[in-house]
């Protein structure tokens, strides 16, 4: 598994406006109060059935290959909590998510949209000593599922210490987000499963987007 990367002081800045933004919405309570726990969302159907051998932080690039992946970059990061604004140091996190076509590499997504070679798909990772975690991939489309379209989202699993939780991260003014009957589990707690999406800072590829979003367990 990889560590996470540090982050630049300009990222630990714009991650601090994240926090800001997640407590507006709620997601964080007054001082001495616990922190709302991240909503639980399905597994899903396309969980991969084999893990690829390259599964770093890196989804744009596959080891071997040449080609980027299709789509708009964008660098996800955050980090994760107990219910008590505690660092969860040590944890394991596995992402996985559709290509920018709207298309999982597993063989029971019979989506007709084209699959991408150059993109993994899938990566494993770990928290750092201050519960972080950061990796880069291709904002993922929407697509076809129920009868309806599901909006964008990307898939956690989380192993803290004590708890597990599956989970999806969303993106902000996504047109299929408040009718998905997946995200309606999450009732009046929905908002915080929206990231906070920002232009990049000068580090990062200027057409690239940071993506901010914490995630929180009951005990870690």
């Amino acid at each position: 598994m990889n560590t996470t990367k540090p982050q630049s002081r300009r990222q630990l800045l714009l991650h601090s406006g994240a926090c800001a933004a997640v407590a507006a919405l709620g997601g964080i309570a007054a001082a001495g109060e616990k922190l709302r726990r991240t909503p639980t969302q399905m597994l899903g159907p396309f969980y991969p059935l084999e893990k690829p051998l390259d599964d770093d932080a890196d989804l744009t690039r596959v080891k071997g290959r040449k080609g980027r992946a299709t789509g708009q970059v964008i660098h996800v990061m955050g980090r994760l909590m107990n219910a008590a604004g505690e660092p969860v140091k040590g944890a394991r996190i596995e992402i996985w998510q559709a290509n920018s076509h709207g298309r999982y590499a597993h063989p029971g997504d019979d989506n007709p949209a084209p699959l991408d070679p150059d993109f993994q798909g899938f990566a494993s990772l770990v928290t750092d000593s201050e519960g972080r975690y950061r990796f880069k991939t291709i904002k993922p489309s929407t697509y076809p599922a129920g009868g309806g379209m599901r909006p964008a989202h990307i898939h956690f699993d989380i192993a803290g210490k004590i708890n597990r939780l599956v989970t999806q991260m969303y993106f902000p003014g996504d047109q299929y987000f408040d009718a998905d009957s997946v995200v309606a589990v999450a009732a009046s707690s929905s908002k915080l499963l929206i990231a906070d999406v920002r232009p990049p800072t000068p580090d990062l590829e200027p057409d690239s987007l940071i993506a901010n979003w914490d995630i929180v367990l009951e005990k870690g």
